[in-house]
């Protein structure tokens, strides 16, 4: 049976070219005028900070810093982190540095997790570490950085504050076996 089309040829006042043409000037501009929701949450989501590793603060703290051998009399010390080290992440965490909010970079705490026991961890459970503690350093404002004593750089948990919820990204490097690092 025979199926008559409603056009058997191109519309005559209209070519092929322009027909392809027409099509891809809507597809360009439907692409660029309709932002991907990834997009704009990771273009919201600022870099983690470059700033060095400042391991001599951990032995000697300046006022402006918080370690997790701060202790101040008055009341808690933002942030708190010190229930997550002696909780599950006792022997992972052995220190932090807590740098409150400047003028150049936001608030941001840098922990020091053991090598050994880091290595020892699998893609998930590093994941997972850096996820469970920037979610309680986001609650008091801050960023994360993960190092070793090396002041190799880890993993980073960091936010996007001025926004309702906070927008966070986690970036984790990656050895491959034999030792270049990569960022995920």
């Amino acid at each position: 049976m025979y199926i008559p089309k409603l056009c058997d040829r191109p519309w005559p006042w209209r070519s092929h070219r322009q027909t392809s043409f027409s099509l891809l000037i809507t597809i360009a501009l439907t692409t660029l005028l309709i932002p991907s929701p990834s997009l704009a949450q990771t273009r919201s989501i600022p870099s983690p900070s470059s700033a060095p590793l400042e391991l001599d603060l951990l032995t000697k703290p300046k006022d402006y810093v918080i370690t997790a051998n701060t202790i101040h009399p008055q009341g808690l010390t933002v942030p708190s982190l010190w229930w997550a080290q002696q909780n599950s992440e006792r022997k992972l965490l052995d220190n932090w540095i807590a740098y409150p909010a400047s003028d150049k970079e936001p608030a941001r705490v840098d922990l020091i997790v053991n090598q050994q026991i880091w290595s020892l961890l699998e893609y998930i459970e590093r994941y997972d570490f850096v996820n469970r503690l920037g979610s309680a350093a986001r609650n008091f404002g801050y960023n994360v950085r993960v190092f070793n004593y090396q002041k190799e750089p880890l993993a980073t948990y960091t936010c996007n504050f001025s926004t309702s919820p906070a927008l966070c990204s986690i970036q984790t490097t990656v050895k491959n076996k034999i030792g270049l690092q990569r960022l995920l």
